[in-house]
């Protein structure tokens, strides 16, 4: 409910209200059940509460150790956890070379190119250790780098991404991977917070027909730390074509280096992988910093690669003869996890794809997934909406077969899921819709895909280990099925789960811990669950429903809406391929919800369509939910990695100044949203 009815009180800010309706469920494939890795119906109950922490041996078995550890989980000094004290591993030993004397001639890593007159590239497990010990030797020799180091990379999607992460690991040098869409000067803040002295980049890369040059950005990144005083001592460039320098601009004599030329020095050369620690920091995955310093999310070796190997093997269903594609960027936590250290250390075939999934057309992933035969897929919400908007009906013209589908990153509107289902999935995938954080370093609330029966739109519970609970303001639990949103919360801790905010310990418990911790003294993890930003309902079956940020909440008169609902039912409207809401100011009711939507093809702008919106979002939310205005735009102004930016659409709605759009994949849109207004 959106109101509490009693006199004189208001709802709690944390309860969003809430309207969805109880979804149809879907059984798992019976085929897909019979080759899956986790079919024990009692799974959740042998990772429950009375054996933990000790339940997660299990995952950190999956991986080899120089030495075991002595103490699975230390508690000692709240919230730093500390998972499997004691033992040594290598995470790159893990991801290559346990598996050469079985795996040496499969193929590790499918490089898909943009350009589709260029080959699949495939590297198979044994070139992979060449080529990661080559470079790891070029990093210890030439860069100077030794253990604990911090190393950025503002690499594009390349195989040499991956190889670049692998061999930092190999020598215990943190990498800190910057998403390759972001600007030179959003590189330099990670640079200086991280204190890396080398810069790792590529020349040039393809992104939606055009050969971007990706230098130039490096040129400012150092330029604009070094303001800050941090000094870049070294740039090292991979060639998009190796033997051929594709950037415009030029090379800085004494600091730029070409990495195909100088790796030569070092061809055939084999450097042991450095026993780590536990708890020694893999890499660095600074959040956005969209509000505020960008956060440096601090990850481990040992607790972290035992989650993704677990979660990569149980949720993901990844077997060593799958071919898995994961359409994320590995500039992202979701790339990190689940294209690169997950899979890998699974033994997987994993694709890397360059380019954009809507291009040269919306067949593009289908016929991907038909050369290289693709059975597990994992994208965004974002993707599967733009292409169900431009190719609805494109997957039929495609031989390929999915077992399992992923996605992630947002929640999934039930119309959307459903064309995931039957149209891209052709009603055999299995479906999981991960809920988790790039701090949390894997899933959280997701379907075990053998077991639990899917729900559109719908994360469902904790995966096991994980206790998600739904909190009010004042911290009281809102029970299942009571229909009330509130805060989601993690009870318990997990391996997975960031360390800390990198150089930023106070930051990390103030804006995780500390609204919820029942005792600052305590060393009892049960007084220290962890906040994860998010508004969710739990359903009566225990599955959670993610509404998105609790800052996505629109307060109408007095009623808290969720824009992932209004969004939800915006695409219930037949005509409608995407949709944005935003908060615009209103003079009688203090906020209107402004809905924002582009069409599918075929279809042109009206006042019809308008007003089935308006109808749809009445009729399935209720009059409070009636927007301000209906927008239909050409296209949603878009970051690079397909996130429709809201903030430019609420600025233009409320006539306001929409600030820097440079940065968009689209800024030519947001004139054209303007001439609407």
């Amino acid at each position: 409910m959106a109101e509490d009815k009693t006199a004189g009180t208001e709802v709690s800010e944390a309860q969003i209200a809430v309207h969805w309706k109880e979804e149809e469920t879907y059984p798992p494939n019976p085929q897909f059940i019979a080759q899956a890795n986790m079919t024990d119906p009692h799974i959740r109950e042998k990772f429950g509460e009375e054996n933990f922490p000790n339940c997660f041996k299990e995952y950190a078995d999956m991986l080899d150790w120089y030495e075991y550890w002595t103490k699975t989980l230390d508690t000692s000094n709240p919230p730093y956890w500390k998972w499997f004290v004691g033992g040594k591993l290598n995470a790159c030993y893990n991801c290559v070379d346990r598996h050469l004397p079985k795996y040496k001639n499969k193929t590790a890593l499918h490089f898909v190119p943009e350009p589709e007159n260029e080959r699949i590239e495939h590297i198979t497990f044994q070139e992979l250790y060449v080529r990661v010990n080559e470079f790891a030797a070029l990093l210890k020799d030439f860069c100077g780098l030794k253990r604990g180091d911090r190393v950025t990379l503002h690499m594009p999607m390349t195989v040499e991404l991956p190889i670049t992460m692998l061999a930092c690991a190999r020598i215990g040098v943190i990498h800190s991977q910057v998403f390759s869409g972001f600007s030179g000067k959003a590189a330099a803040d990670r640079i200086v917070d991280s204190g890396s002295r080398v810069l790792i980049t590529g020349d040039a890369y393809y992104r939606g027909g055009k050969l971007l040059d990706h230098k130039e950005k490096a040129d400012i990144a150092v330029a604009e730390a070094a303001k800050e005083g941090q000094k870049v001592d070294k740039v090292l460039i991979w060639q998009r074509y190796p033997g051929k320098y594709s950037a415009q601009t030029p090379l800085v004599e004494g600091r730029d280096f070409i990495v195909n030329d100088v790796i030569k020095n070092y061809y055939h050369q084999e450097v042991e992988p450095e026993k780590m620690n536990s708890e020694d920091v893999l890499f660095l995955m600074y959040t956005s910093g969209t509000t505020g310093k960008p956060k440096g999310a601090q990850h481990s070796t040992g607790g972290y690669m035992a989650y993704v190997t677990g979660t990569s093997k149980w949720i993901q269903d990844i077997h060593p003869e799958d071919v898995y594609w994961c359409m994320a960027d590995i500039g992202w936590i979701t790339g990190h996890s689940y294209i690169v250290y997950g899979p890998l250390a699974l033994a997987a075939s994993s694709v890397i794809f360059e380019g954009v999934p809507t291009h040269p057309d919306a067949g593009r992933p289908w016929r991907v997934a038909e050369e290289l035969d693709v059975n597990i897929f994992h994208t965004s919400p974002t993707a599967i909406r733009a292409l169900r908007r431009i190719g609805p009906e494109e997957p039929h013209k495609y031989k390929y077969h999915f077992k399992h589908m992923t996605t992630v990153g947002e929640p999934i509107e039930p119309e959307v899921w459903r064309w995931y289902y039957n149209e891209v999935g052709k009603k055999e995938a299995v479906i999981v819709d991960t809920w988790w954080q790039t701090e949390t370093g894997g899933f959280l609330c997701s379907t075990v895909p053998a077991i639990d029966n899917m729900k559109p739109g719908s994360a469902g519970p904790g995966v096991p280990g994980i206790y998600p609970e739904i909190l009010d303001d004042n911290g009281e639990p809102l029970p299942r099925g009571s229909n009330k949103a509130g805060n989601i919360v993690i009870k318990n801790p997990w391996p997975g789960l960031m360390q800390t905010i990198w150089r930023d310990d106070e930051r990390f418990v103030k804006q995780y811990f500390e609204r919820y911790c029942a005792n600052k003294n305590s060393t009892d993890w049960h007084d220290w669950p962890y906040f994860a930003g998010d508004g969710a309902v739990e359903a009566p079956d225990g599955y959670f429903r993610i509404l998105g940020r609790i800052d996505d909440v629109i307060n109408v008169a007095g009623h808290r809406l969720g824009t992932k609902e209004l969004e939800s039912a915006s695409l219930m409207v037949q005509e409608v391929g995407e949709a944005a809401v935003v908060p615009v100011p209103d003079p009688i009711k203090g906020v209107l919800p402004h809905v924002f939507i582009s069409l599918k093809p075929g279809f042109e702008p009206s006042k019809e369509i308008e007003q089935k919106v308006t109808d749809m979002l009445t009729r399935e939310i209720g009059p409070i939910a009636k927007p301000g205005r209906v927008w239909i735009v050409p296209d949603m102004p878009k970051t690079r990695s397909g996130k429709i930016m809201r903030r430019v659409l609420a600025a233009v709605a409320a006539g306001k100044d929409t600030g820097d759009v440079t940065t968009l994949a689209n800024p030519e849109v947001v004139e054209k949203i303007k001439a609407l207004a």
